[in-house]
């Protein structure tokens, strides 16, 4: 696998697999209340065992807790005094019932959340804000031109926004860098739905969030000795692909995740970050989250993966025919 990709075409080089943080909102806010909250000593340790691994990326936003996952993520990068040249930071704006004059009001407060820790890259999180894509991008663009962020970033746009949104920075004189989307093997809209091609087309990064489908492509749930799914925190227990219909439909794609993982040493869960990063050459990067050392450590450990032609596209073909048969679920 390659060491670094580049955000876009911009020169900021990022490991093909980053650490999303939304499991460190401190269990706050409607967002943050999906996950239970992680002890401030555990996100160190997190963040400690992911840099360690070599991930060099976080990703984090203002509406993970109302700010508690920019402060948990900030706190512990600034007790383990790690150099701000070897790591880099992406965050987000909500933009929900505010418009565009929001993006520099609010930035203050991010920069405080952040607790001096500067933001490299700085998404609009959604495609619904008061105010019109453009005018929301250009917002974004002068906090580069004043020097307090690096690059523009996007999340959740479809094809038609996502070219509003890098023609109108094109013509302020910037480049959009990211957009910011569900992917996975079993989560393949953005294949359909015009978004990558357009990122391939416009020399814009993905950036993929759940690349394990909520974790039902770690296998921990699948067979006789799987996990209870009752047993879980947050909404999983309620979702159709985790009710045993779900479970039967992606039992053959988990499978050949465990069997190309036994080739390479590895666990489904690396390989299918590994198939994530790797399927659409450098479009693609991804994010999984880690509320465990030892989760944060597996992520880490898919950089180590290298998978062959033949590989990707057995895994491509069972996701494929997976997220089919959940679809056929309803």
């Amino acid at each position: 696998m390659n060491e670094h990709y580049t955000l876009g075409k911009t020169e900021i080089p990022v490991t093909p697999i980053g650490l999303g943080c939304w499991q460190f909102s401190r269990s706050q806010g409607l967002a943050g209340k999906y996950w239970p909250a992680i002890p401030q000593e555990t996100v160190k340790e997190i963040v400690s065992a992911t840099l360690e691994g070599g991930i060099n990326w976080f990703d984090t936003a203002e509406v993970y807790g109302g700010g508690a996952s920019e402060q948990s993520l900030s706190q512990a990068l600034n007790e383990l005094a790690v150099p701000r040249e070897s790591y880099l930071i992406a965050d987000k704006w909500f933009p929900a019932f505010r418009s565009a004059r929001s993006v520099g009001k609010t930035f203050p407060a991010r920069e405080k959340a952040m607790q001096g820790i500067s933001i490299d890259l700085h998404q609009i999180h959604q495609p619904f804000s008061f105010s019109s894509v453009e005018k929301q991008i250009v917002a974004m663009g002068t906090l580069v031109r004043e020097g307090k962020i690096r690059a523009v970033g996007v999340s959740n746009f479809n094809e038609k926004l996502t070219r509003r949104a890098h023609r109108r920075l094109s013509e302020y004189g910037l480049d959009l860098a990211t957009n910011q989307m569900r992917y996975s093997l079993l989560d393949r809209e953005i294949e359909r739905n015009g978004v990558l091609d357009a990122a391939k087309e416009l020399g814009i990064t993905i950036i993929a969030y759940s690349p394990l489908s909520q974790g039902i492509l770690t296998g921990r749930f699948h067979g006789a000795n799987g996990e209870d799914i009752r047993q879980r925190h947050g909404p999983r227990k309620w979702m159709r692909r985790f009710k045993p219909e779900g479970l039967a439909a992606t039992s053959e794609l988990i499978a050949q995740l465990q069997d190309v993982a036994a080739a390479h040493d590895a666990t489904a869960a690396q390989v299918a970050l590994a198939w994530t990063v790797q399927r659409h050459g450098t479009t693609i990067v991804a994010i999984p989250g880690a509320s465990s050392v030892n989760q944060a450590a597996s992520n880490a450990a898919a950089l180590g993966i290298s998978l062959t032609a033949e590989q990707i596209q057995r895994l491509d073909d069972a996701g494929a025919e997976a997220e089919r048969r959940l679809k056929k679920l309803g």
